[in-house]
């Protein structure tokens, strides 16, 4: 398995779209086997897509990430972890562990975002305020 963790000064990039590098991590039985350090500069962000593909990337470890865009990947077969933040060393030990997304490597504003939004939107039509 190969993943890409989006990077910018030792952390996770805060916006995919505009992300200028990767970490790729070829991961074998839950260990990393090997890494490099891969550009990610493209004409568009949908470019991204095919410059993961050419570098046989299955996972996409990342901050925001447009609505579209994100489509256009898991459309492509590429898995989005969005909305992560932290020292990317942190990440990839939380990603091998299992324990990715976790509440402590979300960006903020994100813990639990999904699930309080359709709460209120319940409540909204119930008018159960």
């Amino acid at each position: 398995m190969k993943v890409a963790v989006c990077t910018w000064d030792g952390r996770i990039s805060p916006v995919f779209d505009v992300c200028k590098g990767a970490l790729v991590l070829s991961v074998l039985g839950g260990v990393v086997v090997a890494r490099s350090l891969e550009s990610l500069e493209t004409s568009t962000p949908s470019s991204k897509l095919e410059r993961l593909r050419a570098l046989g990337v299955d996972t996409l470890i990342c901050g925001a990430v447009s609505e579209p865009l994100r489509r256009e990947l898991t459309a492509g077969g590429i898995q989005v972890v969005g909305f992560v933040a932290g020292e990317v060393e942190e990440v990839v030990a939380s990603f091998l562990a299992g324990t990715l997304p976790s509440p402590a490597l979300s960006m903020p504003g994100c813990r639990g975002w999904r699930r309080r939004h359709r709460g209120r939107r319940g409540r909204e039509r119930g008018g159960n305020w």
